[in-house]
């Protein structure tokens, strides 16, 4: 058995970003957190929100790599995001919700930044950060699982991608994530 592997993902509001990645299988545990910021005394919700921390409203994903790969994974946060929008995602505006991916091993880099690449080339403008994790720090008790306690509660992310994502049976991910998410809906609904 591979040994299991963690990676952060800033989609904007952590609470969307934490009910799809819990819907994907493979995925053991998401934490809603804060990454990159200016360290412990600022990781709270409230100085988090100024803008002033450098803190990303984040996941931290746990997976297992021989029934998720980190291409499956990366997939799933192009498709929900604008990777050209600079601190912001959906009706969310301010540093906290810059887009990123964090890793922790410098092994990952690589899909990272080949992931990257591949969104780079389908839009004019790409605002996501991409780098190593300095720091995270768990948000509080009241953002973790956010959208299974509160139904009706906010997401920047569509409903159809949601469901979308945890069934789309990832292969290769050789076209922007949209592309390939859009095409396989169109097949299903046909």
């Amino acid at each position: 058995m591979e040994t299991l592997k963690t990676i952060y993902f800033a989609g904007g509001c952590f609470w969307g970003m934490e009910a799809l990645y819990r819907r994907l299988p493979g995925v053991l545990s998401v934490t809603a957190g804060y990454a990159n910021g200016d360290g412990a005394a600022h990781a709270d919700y409230a100085a988090v929100c100024t803008g002033a921390t450098g803190f990303r409203e984040t996941v931290q994903v746990t997976y297992d790599p021989a029934v998720i790969s980190l291409d499956h994974l990366l997939l799933a946060f192009f498709a929900v995001i604008d990777p050209e929008m600079e601190n912001r995602q959906g009706m969310d505006f301010g540093a906290q919700y810059q887009t990123g991916v964090y890793w922790e091993h410098p092994a990952d880099e690589a899909a990272v930044r080949a992931a990257a690449a591949l969104e780079a080339a389908a839009v004019e403008d790409f605002c996501v950060e991409l780098k190593p994790l300095e720091n995270f720090f768990p948000a509080e008790e009241a953002h973790q699982r956010y959208l299974e306690k509160h139904p009706k509660g906010y997401c920047h992310i569509a409903a159809w991608r949601l469901s979308a994502l945890a069934d789309f049976p990832f292969t290769a991910y050789d076209r922007p994530a949209k592309a390939l998410l859009n095409s396989w809906r169109e097949q299903r609904e046909q």
